[in-house]
């Protein structure tokens, strides 16, 4: 991930110092921006769809893989909808998502092979 690219995406997700989209419309309005913010829409609904899970009772379960892309595989098991949402993440992508609050204490973390 683009170094410019992870730090729009954790100011959007830091409360205490907040980069207000409309303020600084003109840093959105690059390439860079526009994937910063798709990347944030993308955690912000893995993070609630993993807190929904645990509030269910269940974790959501991630898989690593051992391809040497540092790819990860998150799967939740949604009961309420009696389905599962499968999502690939990149390493960058999976770090940014265990910071955001609830998430981490939520996972269950398997290593797999290639």
């Amino acid at each position: 991930m683009d170094p410019f690219v992870r730090r729009l995406v954790e100011r959007l997700h830091d409360p205490s110092k907040p980069l207000s989209r409309n303020r600084h419309f003109h840093t959105f309005d690059t390439p860079e921006g526009r994937a910063a913010l798709k990347v944030v829409r993308r955690l912000r609904s893995l993070q609630k769809d993993i807190l929904a899970c645990h509030a269910e009772g269940f974790r959501a379960r991630i898989f690593r893989h051992a391809t040497g892309k540092g790819e990860h595989r998150i799967e939740l098991l949604m009961e309420r909808l009696s389905g599962r949402r499968v999502s690939m993440l990149q390493s960058d992508e999976f770090e940014l998502l265990t910071a955001l609050p609830g998430v981490r204490d939520a996972l269950e973390v398997f290593d797999e092979a290639a």
